[in-house]
């Protein structure tokens, strides 16, 4: 009688624990926008991919981070409608910096200063939400003077930092797809498809379990998406397969209504995921970043499964 007792008490247990892992939600946002021409699409053809792609997979509002200076070097090319139909769509667009400027590479004041040209050009479109996220989420790395002067800088305009948690490298997998079409090379499309949708469920869980090691609860998380070819072509199976694998697509809206957003994590180096920092603040070991974010590791694994090839030893 024990024995089954203890047996019922797992299984509840065990029930429970794969309920709470149930429990995971997930918002998809897009950098870049609007891109110049890729390597498979006009930017008109893969605007009107993503737009379709997001309406048949039901996902009922994404976020798009704007680039207003991308504007004039697109010029014929339909940027500005393309946001239009995104916003049109039931999408948002946010700050991502009129020049996509790294905050590295410049002083604060000049920073804030390309903040406030992207805000202007948004606080006239529909659409707009109060949202800023770092161009290549460089916070400022091990540079805290300039950290906290934007972070203030951020705070006096009311823009929320709209962290990722999720985070697979879209925009490498793209820039190997590119490079391997200028080369001739042949890919095998399945298992291109298989390789992106794998990578980003995998990151999405990894990230997943991360944040229920800090919070001790699964948040609505953040997933990093770019406007490009290789992600207009496989939204529709990269949400299946999420939804397959137990999450729920949120809105942004819903994301950024998180807690987690709220945080401002004390670290050696302000860069990369709002999990891995949170991580990194709370003293969990290393790794607390998903494998293939290291390039080199998911260039050797597209050479492999997508191209066929054979590592030389």
């Amino acid at each position: 009688m024990f024995r089954l007792f203890r047996m019922a008490m797992l299984l509840l247990s065990l029930s429970a624990a794969t309920a709470a892992h149930a429990n995971k939600r997930i918002a998809l946002t897009f950098d870049d926008v609007p891109r110049a021409r890729g390597g498979t699409f006009t930017p008109d053809q893969r605007a009107a991919l993503l737009v379709a792609g997001l309406k048949h997979a039901k996902v009922r509002q994404a976020a798009f981070f704007v680039n207003p200076g991308n504007l004039a070097s697109l010029d014929g090319l339909g940027g500005e409608a393309r946001i239009s139909r995104y916003v049109s769509a039931g999408h948002v667009i946010a700050n991502h910096g009129f020049r996509h400027l790294n905050l590295s590479g410049v002083a604060a004041q000049e920073y804030l200063a390309d903040i406030d040209r992207a805000e202007a050009w948004l606080k006239t479109k529909p659409g707009r939400r109060p949202w800023f996220r770092f161009p290549f989420l460089n916070e400022g790395r091990d540079d805290k003077t300039k950290r906290d002067a934007v972070r203030q800088g951020l705070a006096s305009r009311k823009l929320v930092n709209a962290y990722v948690t999720v985070d697979a490298a879209d925009w490498h997998i793209e820039s190997l797809v590119s490079a391997a079409k200028a080369a001739g090379k042949t890919m095998d499309p399945v298992a291109l498809r298989d390789f992106y949708v794998a990578r980003h469920v995998e990151a999405a869980n990894f990230n997943d379990e991360l944040a229920r090691k800090v919070l001790g609860r699964s948040p609505v998380h953040v997933m990093l998406l770019h406007e490009t070819d290789v992600s207009a072509t496989y939204i529709v199976q990269l949400v299946t397969a999420l939804r397959k694998d137990g999450w729920t697509i949120e809105t942004a809206d819903a994301a950024f209504r998180d807690p987690i957003y709220q945080t401002q994590p004390e670290v050696p180096v302000s860069t990369g995921t709002l999990t891995e920092r949170l991580a990194w603040e709370k003293g969990l070991p290393a790794p607390r970043w998903y494998g293939y974010l290291n390039t080199s590791l998911l260039t050797q694994l597209f050479n492999q499964q997508v191209l066929g090839e054979t590592q030389s030893r």
